[in-house]
């Protein structure tokens, strides 16, 4: 069988297990698709995921930065920020998390942690051009549109935030929270 065929199907059994929760498994199969053919990132990723289900979080850190080392990528930058945020080093993550963004607009994880972050670290107002370039490229999803009224309201700009609202009621008009909010901006 080949190197790369090895490979693929190492890495496959390896995902179907960590999927199934059977870490142990899971770590086995990732540790042959290392050791098979050439070097990719996608194996340390996995092996970080296991590590971050048993709660080794330092083990976690150096499968995330053999990864990226390999072949930076927003999925390595948003695990080695996620365990900063874990450790409190939250500038750190911010930065991270902002990294891996711009890689990726569309990371989810990095959002949502940067809309966190953004909020304890009071730089709320540097989230919101992050939050509109997702909504560029997947205007529908309601969480993100949501997000940005929430950020928008906290900077003052409270006729914005009321707009977004709307946007989301249009096209989802029993949508709770935002009817919520908007009630509470009327009020």
């Amino acid at each position: 069988m080949s190197g790369h065929l090895d490979y693929e199907i190492n890495k496959e059994l390896g995902e179907c297990y960590l999927f199934m929760g059977e870490l142990d498994k899971a770590e086995e199969y990732y540790k042959k698709a290392v050791s098979s053919n050439g070097v990719h990132p996608d194996p340390y990723l996995g092996l970080a995921t296991v590590a971050i289900q048993r709660g080794a979080l330092a083990d976690a850190e150096v499968m995330y930065k053999k990864a990226h080392n390999i072949a930076p990528s927003d999925k390595s930058l948003s695990g080695i920020a996620l365990i900063r945020m874990e450790n409190g080093e939250k500038e750190e993550a911010y930065s991270l998390f902002t990294e891996a963004i711009q890689l990726n607009p569309e990371n989810m994880v990095a959002l949502f942690s940067l809309i966190r972050l953004g909020h304890e670290l009071e730089r709320i107002g540097e989230i919101i051009p992050h939050l509109e370039s997702y909504l560029e490229i997947d205007p529908a999803k309601h969480e993100v549109r949501y997000s940005l009224a929430g950020c928008l309201a906290c900077t003052g700009q409270k006729e914005a935030a009321e707009a977004q609202l709307e946007k989301i009621l249009e096209t989802d008009p029993d949508n709770a929270a935002a009817k919520e909010m908007l009630e509470q901006f009327r009020s």
